[in-house]
């Protein structure tokens, strides 16, 4: 796998949106590693201690700090960079959050992608693009049936559903400008990667699990848990990370027979109850305990919700490579890592992907 991938990416030019967050910093390191030549556009990092500057983001690549929905500032970095490949993971990804601010939700997933679209419109070469959505964009009926790719979108909250409409606006950008009939013109390749819940080293995100199981561990403090029986699929940042540059890697080689959508996660076996998963990192950090704390006003979030990812495994070969255990030991030994030496976090970043990589 790492000599396949380093055979793709190893001097090729990569625009990573989203590239400060923190499936994106997983991304860049990983490209970086591969020996890729990446350009980065997105917001400043929103968060202290953010993995970004951890691994010295500013030294791997060429970073552009604007936001999606300025479209002339998107629209000259791409096309100043003139990339191979394009990676767009910048969002604003988070369900609570998008609550407090529906209407800049859906501009910066539906119309952000829209505009990045309308910027490889103008490109004048070959590109491969690979758009992330997440498995949120399925109409949610909360049952144990796996969703497939073809199955009907939707979304409650504004997160959800603006990546529903994001999924749209592809779709419409796919018949109307980069139409599989007349790609020998445009020759543009289109691919959705669709995965969600996922957990690993470096995310400090409001409102999320892992992040504040690590903050209260490392004080010694109660970790307040919302819904510990809800059933979640655990799935470590590396499994959709190194899958997204699978897909790419294939796409750029048959941009017809791998432009399509994706889902990306974990076996039906590794969805857990939460207050499982909560037991599984206890142990692995070797102390703590948590307790239940539910608010009358909280806002509505989807139960369970799980993934086929047969079609990725029979088109891509791809398959998990790490089970629910393996998945929350790898993110608490990183967690662990950071709060015995913050400064070295570069180091053992690269060592998981390497490690990872030589497992897949």
């Amino acid at each position: 796998m790492l000599n396949k991938l380093k055979q793709t990416y190893s001097g090729k030019k990569i625009f990573l949106t989203g590239h400060t967050g923190f499936k994106g910093s997983w991304m860049l390191k990983t490209l970086h590693l591969l020996g890729a030549e990446v350009k980065g556009y997105a917001l400043e990092p929103q968060t202290p201690h953010d993995l970004y500057h951890l691994i010295n983001g500013d030294q791997i690549c060429d970073s552009v700090i604007a936001d999606l929905r300025d479209r002339e500032t998107l629209k000259n970095a791409l096309l100043d960079f003139q990339p191979d490949f394009v990676f767009h993971l910048a969002a604003q990804p988070l369900v609570r959050l998008s609550y407090e601010i529906p209407s800049e939700t859906f501009e910066v997933n539906a119309i952000g992608t829209a505009n990045l679209l309308d910027a490889v419109r103008l490109l004048e070469k070959k590109c491969s693009i690979v758009l992330i959505t997440t498995d949120k964009v399925y109409h949610n009926n909360e049952w144990e049936y796996p969703y497939r790719e073809n199955d009907r979108l939707g979304g409650y909250d504004p997160y959800s559903a603006s990546k529903a409409c994001t999924e749209l606006v592809i779709d419409s950008y796919k018949n109307s400008f980069f139409n599989k009939e007349k790609i020998s013109e445009h020759q543009k390749g289109i691919a959705i990667g669709r995965a969600g819940n996922v957990i690993g080293g470096g995310d400090w995100s409001k409102d999320r699990l892992i992040p504040d199981i690590a903050k209260a561990l490392s004080k010694n403090e109660e970790i307040i848990v919302r819904n510990p029986k809800s059933v979640r699929p655990w799935q470590h940042v590396l499994e959709p990370v190194i899958a997204y540059l699978l897909l790419g890697m294939n796409l750029d080689v048959e941009p017809i027979k791998f432009g399509k959508a994706y889902n990306f996660g974990p076996y039906a076996t590794d969805a857990l109850p939460v207050e499982n998963m909560l037991g599984l990192a206890i142990k692995c950090w070797g102390s703590g305990n948590f307790k239940v704390e539910q608010s009358k006003d909280q806002p509505h979030e989807a139960g369970l919700l799980k993934l086929d990812i047969s079609k990725a495994i029979a088109d891509l070969k791809w398959q998990p490579k790490l089970n629910a255990g393996l998945a929350v030991q790898t993110t608490i030994d990183w967690y662990k890592a950071f709060s015995v030496d913050p400064h070295n976090m570069d180091e053992f970043t690269a060592k998981q992907i390497l490690s990872y990589l030589k497992l897949a």
